[in-house]
């Protein structure tokens, strides 16, 4: 599997084009005007911004692979993939998963607690835990209540995603953006962990492919999307931008260009 990058900074790079023109004429000379040009880089809409391009790439990916494991295909099948976790391990059984989903969370705490900074303050890390974990929690119970997709187990119809992978993915993905900055074995183990989550769930008997596969997609997604639209209010200043004014003039006509780049 291509190794996800979470753990990078998203710049976004913002592109407009001319705003407003204004020219006056010079009565005694029509030849020679003065004009005054104001050129303003203006954020493209958010859906359309490389930022969110970046943070649904790779969801968009994870969702449909577990979307095609629906369908009748020899590649992977979530019922092929069912009967041979049957016949290899059909007693299997284990509640480590349970609390390894929370393992990357625990480590991005400790690691400062012990001196080792990660990309953020406490007030905004937390922040932004709070939040993904807010994301996280409504888009799979959400996706549980209209699929009712019955367990491989018990039948019970909350199978539809799976909330203790998009859980490890979400906290993985919270690591990764914390630390990846400083080693990419920090995103290497964090991720890790997370896919060890989902094989348990499907090793376990309570999810499908398909569950596990979106799952690892919502967790991913709301954890990028979450820092993309982060405003930092706890302790830190967004820049509001550079603007800058060049003056011209080539013997007939004067111009004031203004660029202003959005941070």
């Amino acid at each position: 599997m291509k190794y996800m990058n979470p753990g990078v900074l998203i710049t976004l790079l913002l592109i407009g084009n001319l705003s407003a023109t204004a020219q006056f004429n010079n009565k005694r000379n029509p030849e020679k005007t003065l004009s005054f040009q104001s050129v303003t880089l203006t954020k493209p809409p958010f859906f359309k911004s490389r930022g969110f391009q970046k943070a649904i790439a790779v969801p968009l990916l994870f969702t449909a692979a577990g979307l095609y494991s629906l369908t009748d295909n020899d590649l992977l099948n979530k019922y092929e993939v069912h009967e041979e976790r049957q016949e290899w391990m059909p007693k299997f059984h284990h509640r480590a998963d349970d609390y390894l989903q929370y393992t990357p969370i625990v480590a991005v705490y400790g690691l400062n607690a012990f001196g080792i900074k990660g990309k953020n303050d406490f007030g905004n890390r937390t922040a932004l835990l709070v939040k993904s974990e807010l994301l996280v929690g409504v888009l799979t119970y959400s996706l549980k209540r209209i699929t009712a997709v019955p367990r491989p187990d018990t039948s019970q119809p909350t199978s539809f995603p799976s909330g203790h992978t998009a859980q490890a993915f979400a906290a993985a993905t919270f690591m990764s953006k914390e630390y990846g900055h400083k080693s990419i074995w920090y995103s290497i183990g964090a991720y890790t962990v997370a896919t060890g989550i989902g094989t348990m769930r499907m090793m376990n008997n309570r999810h499908w492919v398909s569950d596990v596969l979106v799952g690892a997609g919502i967790g991913i997604f709301s954890t990028n999307i979450v820092y993309l639209t982060h405003q930092y209010k706890w302790g830190k200043k967004k820049s509001a931008g550079q603007t800058l004014i060049v003056p011209s003039y080539d013997g007939q006509t004067g111009m004031v260009s203004v660029v202003h780049r959005f941070r």
